[in-house]
């Protein structure tokens, strides 16, 4: 009879990922030394996670920001460029970056390659882009205009943190993240 999962212990080895792939990035990434610096067995993170692909985004989704909730309650441009605001330090700077520079390399990942990990960049990709679209909805704009202008921004922003991580010029960055929610909001 196969042991029961230990969901605390899944739940810290999802934490511990996201700092390992943080710092070693995911374009080498295999189970045995990421299992040795866990300390744990490249077969129980396989029992706990299925396959290498599963268990990073499994780490991602335990770390991607709640869009819906984020904006869920915007209903005036004014709030929105706030939140945008509050997102791009997050995920430029603060709590978040470790993640997005994770999200940013499955991102480019899945331009070139299906399977999990683009079904995964695919799912962010919208999460972000509905939750705009609701917001700017919700602001007045028609829903057909509020979808393109959330692909947009969602877009911008995307495009900036991978200027703001390859460059890691931040005042240029933070200048022109703050000029596209200024201007389509």
């Amino acid at each position: 009879m196969a042991r029961p999962l230990d969901h605390d212990k899944r739940a810290e080895l999802l934490g511990r990922v996201v700092d390992y792939i943080g710092t070693h990035g995911l374009d080498d990434l295999t189970l045995r030394p990421l299992a040795a610096e866990l300390g744990t067995s490249s077969r129980m993170l396989i029992y706990y996670f299925d396959s290498r692909e599963n268990l990073i985004v499994q780490a991602l989704t335990s770390q991607r920001p709640a869009f819906a909730e984020m904006f869920g309650d915007v209903d005036t441009a004014d709030q929105l460029e706030k939140r945008l605001l509050e997102l791009w330090k997050s995920m430029s700077d603060g709590g978040d970056e470790v993640s997005s520079r994770i999200l940013m390399q499955v991102i480019g990942i899945a331009s070139i390659k299906s399977g999990v990990l683009a079904d995964f960049a695919r799912d962010s990709v919208r999460a972000l882009t509905d939750a705009l679209a609701a917001a700017m909805a919700r602001c007045g704009m028609d829903s057909s205009t509020a979808s393109v202008q959330a692909t947009t921004v969602g877009a911008g922003f995307r495009g900036l943190l991978l200027d703001r991580f390859t460059t890691g010029d931040s005042e240029r960055t933070d200048a022109a993240a703050a000029m596209l929610f200024r201007g389509h909001t």
